[in-house]
């Protein structure tokens, strides 16, 4: 457990924060102050570069919460033998930069919507909490804390066709990684994209690091006609290596790539979009949304739809991991103008390859953010039985009733507080963009009733604590309150929360 810093020692705590003109960064580095004891669990140390990873279907093993009245992205657990917690991850960190994107002062939702979009790889620079209390107490919070990259510098994804000079490199000799690549002037390499100098991290998707200078060979010789290789120029490879940042795929700009994501915008005409959305699995055994039966002459085909395209992101979100009646959800909470994020089939299969989400390599086409309003649509509206159908009874004069479905991490993106007096439950937190917020919930809405049980008796808790269980959809019955209203009837501290809204990523 750790011990709480003493406020005397907080001057021997103190980071020392200094420019480096080397790197041609505008924001301070954090540094080790020069009495820093290595001994000592509360000793501060610079923000941390943690390259997560992840297999098909799973998570990177963390929940990230936004704290109540703080800014800040919080790591509040971290689950046992995941990728979270084999690349040092932990409990309390804050999240500074996603993919060198400075987000410590972004909205919840769009740091949750960046790291989803990262695909099965992501690059979190993070500062742990006592180090980060202290440089905000110390340079105030607007101060920037994160080292990033200068602007241009980064890794560069390369797709090389071969010509009648092959693939226009060769490699520096040495029986295992680090490799570097020599051009052929003029060569197929060069025109690709590649920097002289360049240090070569992948082939295809694939490390080269730990490969001999045989196996490299081979792997090249493999790749026929055609290779996409990740480098890092000489520039790169110094700048990432005075900040300690990884040379890392999910830092990298694409350079001639054969395939790419296309955004679509529709607009909703009198028969329809003129699309069928299925879930099945994708050439590379993905399970995913893809769009079939395009109609010709309607709006979707022409925005340039084609059958078997995958749904990569709704309104700039992605929907990765998704179900089929979320995404069906979050389509139709776009109303009648639906931005939409897709690849082709062998644009799928590139880009699975390479391990890399296409929502990294988006540049000028990338899709507008979901507007405020959107979030507030309610799943009523989806494929939701009616109420006459269930059996529910009517809603009274005065009160809602919303239907929420469990987001990606399994959570309704909502957090409850409850009073020892008045109303007993009440929404305390609705997590930006999440399940509960399309659902329309609002932060003071008192709960009447859950899947048509009445709260406001003992068993409240119990039965609460049984909602992750329940089958979906879950019921709520509402009645609205206003921010001032709560005020008069919660004395200050009054209100003890009964979970904290996270999402799993």
């Amino acid at each position: 457990m750790e011990k709480a810093a003493d406020p005397q020692d907080a001057a021997s705590l103190t980071p020392k924060f200094k420019f480096n003109p080397k790197l041609g960064i505008d924001n301070p580095v954090l540094s080790l102050a020069e009495d820093h004891d290595p001994s000592d669990p509360w000793s501060l140390e610079r923000p941390r570069f943690c390259l997560l990873s992840k297999e098909k279907g799973k998570s990177f093993g963390f929940h990230l919460q936004q704290e109540l009245g703080r800014a800040g992205h919080v790591v509040c657990r971290v689950d046992p033998g995941t990728s979270a917690q084999r690349q040092g991850l932990q409990e309390g960190d804050r999240i500074l930069a996603v993919n060198n994107d400075v987000v410590e002062h972004e909205d919840y939702a769009v740091v949750v919507r960046r790291i989803r979009a990262s695909g099965p790889r992501v690059l979190l620079t993070v500062l742990a909490r006592h180090a980060h209390d202290v440089a905000r107490a110390q340079l105030g919070e607007d101060a920037h804390l994160c080292p990033t990259l200068g602007p241009g510098v980064r890794p560069r994804l390369c797709h090389i066709v071969k010509d009648e000079g092959g693939f226009g490199f060769g490699v520096t000799h040495g029986n295992q990684g680090p490799f570097w690549l020599v051009l052929s002037t003029g060569g197929a390499a060069e025109r690709a994209g590649v920097p002289p100098g360049a240090r070569l991290l992948e082939v295809n998707g694939v490390s080269v690091e730990k490969l001999t200078h045989n196996q490299l060979t081979r792997k090249l010789w493999q790749s026929g006609q055609q290779v996409t290789l990740l480098v890092a120029g000489p520039e790169v490879e110094e700048q990432c290596r005075q900040l300690g940042l990884p040379l890392a795929a999910p830092l990298a700009e694409g350079w001639a790539l054969p395939n790419k994501p296309r955004c679509l915008h529709l607009e909703k005409g009198p028969q329809g979009f003129g699309f069928l959305l299925r879930e099945e699995k994708g050439p590379d055994g993905r399970p995913g949304q893809f769009l079939w039966e395009v109609d010709p002459g309607l709006p979707a085909k022409k925005a340039g739809m084609q059958a078997g395209d995958r749904l990569v992101a709704v309104a700039g979100e992605s929907v990765e991991g998704l179900g089929h009646e979320e995404t069906v959800s979050r389509i139709q909470a776009q109303g009648s103008c639906v931005s939409l994020i897709v690849v082709d089939p062998e644009a799928d299969r590139f880009f699975s390859m390479v391990r890399l989400s296409p929502l990294l390599f988006l540049e000028n086409t990338e899709a507008p953010a979901s507007p405020q309003g959107s979030s507030s649509a309610s799943l009523v509206e989806t494929e939701v039985p009616s109420l006459e159908d269930t059996g529910v009874p009517s809603v009274p004069l005065g009160s809602r009733q919303c239907f929420l479905y469990p987001g990606p991490g399994g959570g309704y993106g909502f957090r409850l507080s409850c009073v020892a007096s008045g109303p007993r439950l009440f929404i305390s937190q609705v997590t930006p963009g999440g399940s509960a917020a399309r659902a329309g919930l609002q932060v003071g809405d008192v709960i009447l009733e859950v899947n048509g049980y009445p709260v406001g008796g003992e068993n409240d808790l119990e039965r609460l604590q049984q909602l992750p269980e329940a089958e979906p959809p879950l019921c709520l019955k509402l009645a609205a309150r206003s921010l001032r209203g709560l005020e008069a009837w919660i004395p200050t501290g009054a209100a003890e929360d009964w979970a904290l809204a996270s999402d799993l990523l």
